[in-house]
């Protein structure tokens, strides 16, 4: 039976999210073994800082990210 370690740290955005959801299913270990293996990296930290942009709707809206 698989241990399942969640992250008590709320998301900022979708970009937490979908990281979360990548690393609980194991999909984030097998990118992270081909970006290493092909020696290029992934960009899997700027997507993640990308969609977690306040200023996207969907964060405005499901995670109550207000811009300034």
């Amino acid at each position: 039976m698989a241990v399942i370690h969640r992250n008590k740290a709320e998301s900022k955005g979708l970009g937490d999210t979908i990281a979360k959801i990548t690393e609980a299913t194991g999909i984030k270990r097998v990118v992270k073994a081909i970006s290493n293996a092909v020696d290029k990296d992934c960009g899997c930290n700027k997507r993640q800082e990308t969609l977690n942009d306040p200023n996207l709707l969907i964060n405005k809206v499901f995670y109550n990210n207000k811009t300034k």
